[in-house]
């Protein structure tokens, strides 16, 4: 079942890259207390992903935290070497994004954002969402109907919403 507003989210052990290698983050640690905006991806380097959605969350991320946001995660189904070089590409880290790794799409999976798209040999991966989540609770949920497009689930859409 697709994940919905009111619904809290399931825990779950997410990466990222730290000074030391790799390590795991729980996404309980990430939302409890505090107001969190969470957008997912299908992929780091897609186009749509790299040139529209991640810029979209840069450009809002001032007015985000006006209105109380803590932190901006970015999800994908792609390891933490990769999520780590894109943060780096995109600007996105340098703006104080998160961008988090669900390698093993549990996650996606358990919320139910997976999709598989083998034309383009995308298996596993997550649809394009956003969602706002305070103390680990969904307030917001925005998933994006069209792929190829982030019009519902970019950052001005969510900042409009709030």
């Amino acid at each position: 079942m697709t994940v919905q507003v009111g619904d809290t989210l399931p825990e779950a052990s997410l990466s990222r890259l730290g000074a030391e290698g790799p390590e795991q983050v729980s996404l309980s640690s990430l939302t409890k207390g505090r107001k969190v905006v969470i957008f997912a991806v299908p992929g780091a380097y897609t186009p749509t992903c790299h040139s529209a959605h991640v810029p979209s969350f840069i450009r809002v991320k001032d007015d985000l935290a006006a209105k109380g946001v803590d932190e901006i995660i970015c999800l994908s189904v792609n390891d933490v070497f990769v999520m780590k070089h894109w943060g780096d590409s995109t600007g996105a880290s340098d703006a104080g994004l998160t961008l988090l790794s669900d390698g093993t799409s549990a996650f996606t999976k358990e919320i139910g954002m997976m999709f598989d798209a083998p034309p383009v040999g995308m298996m596993g991966r997550s649809k394009r969402y956003a969602m706002l989540v305070e103390d680990g609770v969904v307030t917001l949920f925005h998933p994006e109907e069209s792929p190829g497009t982030c019009d519902i689930s970019g950052g001005e859409a969510l900042l409009a919403a709030m």
